[in-house]
């Protein structure tokens, strides 16, 4: 942030307000607060006298309303400013730590180019970094910190970026070069999370702390236009947000004077404006909802609902599927869930509209669908025609693929209403009626918020009292406080609540309308009061940066706005301090490293999960699921004591254990036994003070899209890359046809063709492969078939040879069975039985060729001796209890080494022309002869014979 801008910051936090003090640290997030670390204190107000500290910590100057504190010694300090006057100013137990962690990675992402980024690191001391560094502004490391960064890496330093959810390492492309590393990285829309790493190597005993941070493609904030007017809410309302779920740093923020957008946590930050001429002043500032879309940013205005993006500022009706007016309510969204299975192969929503008696479902590019009315879900519920039945509000679940509806339900509708809840799971697309019912005046408005958890859990709240809803609707109630039987309003000078934070591990805090705030987690029943941070003259709101932290957003009436980081575990840890409140276990650790496992079938999950408490306690651990039963479970619970120490370690494994061979509806089975399951494993007890309430992943049972086969020995890169054509000859393809068949070979589809000898028998070598790569050989049974019809071909085994008991299936008699489908379907996994059992089929012809393949049965495929030829083949594999997917792949083969037969007509030319030949030379001969008998014996002879006559 600019000087002129943090002079405005501090002139609007000092400027009224009741007194208050707060802290900070040169840390990003508070990442690291021990004894190395400076802490600055700040005393908004006028009465300010000096700071009371610790004698183990020093402070710069105690008189001054602005120092620094220093703490030479670990623990609780207890730390107040001292006021003139009667009043007291509060204390807090400051938690400073002892750490060795005391250097932090820094990162700058760079190249967005080609689904390919660079991202430069080095490292840097929070206490001795320029402030570029520490407004995680700079572009190149200080000095300070290439030297740091050189010295840990003569010691071994070397960063790695791993992926929390597909568990990838990527390592720097180079020698360090100016004090930094470089690492490339592929760009994912499904794997955002990274993590920066290090080796175990310190430098005058300090290590370097790992840090996450979000990589996603580059979210860009529509660019403010001079002429263009602001958007607004109502003069004096409160703010209001929305975030992208799974990029949270990607932020739009609805002031009373305009609207902000940003996609760096406010970082940087520009006004979002609309076109003169579109909306009227009173329109412009009166919206009443907004959320964010991929499609852009949404404004609920009087009813009406408009879109803002690059191109354009409009309204939606009917023109796509909307109505014209009428809309109460818009929402996104709360938590991410990038993986889930779809198993109706359908879209999943990106928001949510309704009017008072309609509900539509947003999708990608302006779909909008229309679900359900009232009337429809009396129907559905089987409630009385007679009653009144309204949408009161609507909330995505915790649940990747659910939507939940809050229903006003009332006879007479004159004091009182009941609230009721349904859930709708877009997949399935089935309504279910939950056990939930709330009588609240008519005049109540409730707002839900859905738990990051695996079974349905919310807490509601109306501008006085939050009410919670936990373990599936079981545990319900009002949120207590130590006074006041949990209106907070009460305890916070008769303010309302504005809005209620919840965070990934479990924290929820409640912000009153003049920046009070209550704190509480998951599945506890009871809030405290936070030490007071924000002037109530700011408006603020709470959101979630892309290290998954709590931060404050705060608005100024100059229209400028301000990120500020919050310390909520150092002021949970204050207030848990004065309270005396501890955690009932010492630790609770668990393998669960990801958020999403997918099960293909014969396959298992293993998990454990451990609870450390004291002894005569009695805490055990929890493992409970929602969704379809469509695994079985094992549990097993191995307990140690020692030293008055319980540990409890359970151990549970889910399976999928189902036979699809030879079952009557093979699909349908499948189909019953896909699906999407939420896990969680908590303890059985909580605590505010305690830092991991549960742990909540998903099982996804199915298919992995992610998931092929190829055929070992076969590429794209060993020939020439090009398409062709060749003839296969009529009398060499399966249906006989009247004219040879020309063939196009698409080298993009077929790969490289492998060259065989005629004589050399083929036995394909099936590989499994996902995006991480090579997985397995394929060990179960495949088919293969020749695309194009040829079956000229066969294979080396018998059926007798392979052990069958009875005729085994074959394409002839597939095909024959099903003479309706084509050939690809002729024959699969569904229809598939074996040939070992006598209690299957028919003795029939066991000498056929056995046309079933698997790695260990030693079937080739065997080539024609008369000729060669090109052959393109289809693999599909054919056990039925080997995978959800459809498994296929293609290779060619190209035969040669065999010496072409001639046409009987070359034959027969030949022929006559060779008897030709021998007839002529025969008499040629035979005159040739006659020519040299009559020269050279008769004519001499004769002559002879005249002689003697005449003598």
């Amino acid at each position: 942030m600019s000087a002129s801008g943090v002079a405005v910051l501090l002139s609007w936090l000092s400027c009224c307000g009741s007194a208050l003090w707060r802290y900070s640290s040169n840390s990003p997030n508070y990442h690291i607060f021990s004894t190395r670390s400076t802490i600055k204190l700040e005393y908004e107000g006028t009465l300010f006298s000096e700071w009371s500290v610790p004698g183990t910590c020093s402070i710069k100057n105690k008189r001054s309303p602005k120092t620094e504190l220093r703490c030479s010694s670990p623990g609780i300090q207890i730390i107040k400013p001292i006021v003139t006057g009667p009043d007291l100013e509060e204390e807090r137990y400051l938690s400073v730590d002892s750490s060795h962690t005391c250097f932090l990675w820094y990162y700058k992402v760079i190249n967005f180019t080609n689904n390919l980024t660079e991202v430069i690191i080095w490292i840097y001391d929070p206490e001795n970094a320029d402030p570029s560094e520490l407004l995680w502004n700079a572009n190149e490391p200080s000095l300070n910190s290439i030297i740091l960064s050189k010295q840990l890496a003569t010691l071994g330093q070397k960063p790695a970026i791993y992926t929390v959810l597909r568990r990838k390492v990527y390592f720097p492309h180079r020698k360090m070069k100016n004090g930094t590393w470089h690492i490339s990285l592929p760009m994912t829309e499904y794997d955002v999370l990274k993590e920066i790493r290090g080796n175990q190597v310190a430098f005058q005993d300090c290590f370097i702390a790992d840090i996450f941070f979000l990589l996603t493609f580059s979210l860009l904030t529509i660019p403010e236009i001079p002429e263009f007017l602001p958007i607004s809410s109502p003069q004096g309302s409160q703010l209001m947000a929305d975030w992208t779920a799974c990029v949270p740093s990607f932020v739009v923020v609805v002031a009373d004077m305009e609207t902000f957008q940003t996609n760096d946590s406010f970082r940087t930050w520009t006004r979002i404006r609309v076109p003169p001429n579109i909306l009227t002043d009173d329109e412009r500032h009166s919206v009443s909802d907004v959320t964010l879309s991929q499609d852009g940013i949404f404004f609920l205005i009087n009813g009406i609902l408009y879109l803002k993006n690059y191109n354009a500022f409009k309204g939606l009706g009917s023109n796509v599927n909307l109505p014209d007016g009428g809309i109460i309510g818009i929402t996104s969204r709360k938590w991410c869930w990038i993986n889930y299975l779809l198993k109706n192969k359908g879209r999943r929503s990106s928001m949510a509209i309704w009017t008072e008696n309609e509900v539509y479902l947003g999708y990608a590019l302006l779909k909008f669908v229309k679900i359900i009315t009232t009337e429809e879900l009396k129907e559905v519920l089987n409630m009385s025609s007679a009653a009144t039945l309204t949408i009161h509000n609507v909330e995505y679940t915790g649940h990747p693929l659910e939507l939940a509806l809050l229903l006003n339900y009332c006879i007479t509708c004159n004091i009182i209403k009941t609230i009721y809840l349904v859930i709708y799971n877009e997949d399935t697309k089935q309504w279910v009626f939950q056990d939930f019912a709330l009588d609240v005046t008519t005049d109540t408005f409730l707002i839900p918020n859905f738990i990051y958890s695996a079974l349905p859990e919310l807490i509601l709240w109306d501008k006085h009292r939050i009410y919670y809803y936990y373990h599936n609707f079981t545990d319900t109630g009002v949120l207590q406080t130590p006074t006041e039987f949990g209106n907070l309003s009460r305890l916070s000078h008769n303010s309302t609540i504005h809005d209620v934070f919840m965070d990934y591990y479990g924290n929820i805090v409640v912000k009153m309308e003049n920046n009070v705030m209550f704190y509480f987690k998951i599945n506890i029943k009871d809030a405290v009061k936070l030490h007071l941070w924000t002037n109530s003259t700011i408006k603020s709101l709470i959101s979630l940066n892309t290290s998954g932290k709590m931060y404050l957003i705060h608005v100024f009436e100059n229209g400028t706005i301000h990120p500020q980081e919050y310390p909520l575990k150092l002021e949970a840890q204050s207030i848990a301090f004065k309270t005396k409140e501890k955690c009932p276990y010492m630790a609770f650790h668990n393998d669960i490293f990801r958020v999403f496992y997918l099960l293909d079938k014969g396959q298992n999950l293993s998990v454990w999960a451990q609870i450390v408490y004291p002894e005569n306690i009695g805490l055990y651990i929890i493992v409970e699921s929602y969704g379809p039963k469509i695994l079985e479970e094992k549990n097993q619970i191995h307990y140690e004591i020692a030293s008055g120490y319980c540990t409890k370690t359970m151990t549970v494994t889910f399976s999928e254990n189902i036979n699809y061979e030879a079952v009557d509806d093979y699909f349908k089975l499948q189909y019953q036994n896909t699906g999407l399951l939420l896990v969680h494993v908590r303890p059985s007890e909580h605590a505010k003070t305690c830092p991991v309430s549960q742990k909540v992943f998903q099982i996804s049972v199915g298919c992995d899209a992610n998931k092929f086969i190829a055929v070992k020995g076969f590429d794209k890169k060993e020939c020439l890359q090009h398409d062709f054509f060749y003839i296969i000859e009529k009398s060499y393809l399966r249906d006989r046809p009247p004219k040879h068949l020309r063939v196009k070979y698409n080298w993009e589809k077929y790969g490289c063709p492998l060259r065989v000898d005629f004589r050399e028998k083929f036995h394909p070598v099936v590989q499994l492969y996902n995006d991480s790569g090579y997985v397995e050989d394929v060990e179960v049974n495949f088919i293969v078939w020749e695309i194009h019809g040829r079956d000229d071909y066969s294979f080396n085994n018998t059926m007798k040879k392979s052990g069958c008991l009875h005729e085994a299936q074959t394409w002839k008699s597939m095909t024959e069975l099903n003479k309706r489908l084509p050939l690809e379907e002729a024959w699969g996994p569904e229809n598939y039985k074996h040939c070992f059992s006598y209690a299957i089929g028919k003795p029939g012809d066991l000498n056929q060729p056995y046309e079933i393949i698997n790695k260990s049965n030693r079937n080739h495929l065997v080539w024609p001796l008369d000729h060669s030829g090109m052959y393109v083949f289809r693999v599909k594999i054919l056990d039925p209890n080997y995978s959800f997917c459809n498994l296929t792949t293609i290779f060619a083969i190209e035969t040669f080494g065999v010496i072409p037969s001639p046409s009987a007509y070359m034959v027969a030319a030949f022929l006559f022309l060779l008897m030709l030949l021998f007839c002529s030379i025969l008499v040629l001969s035979y005159f040739h002869y006659l020519r040299i008998y009559k020269e050279y014996i008769y004519e001499p002879l004769h002559k002879s014979e005249r002689k003697q006559k005449n003598n």
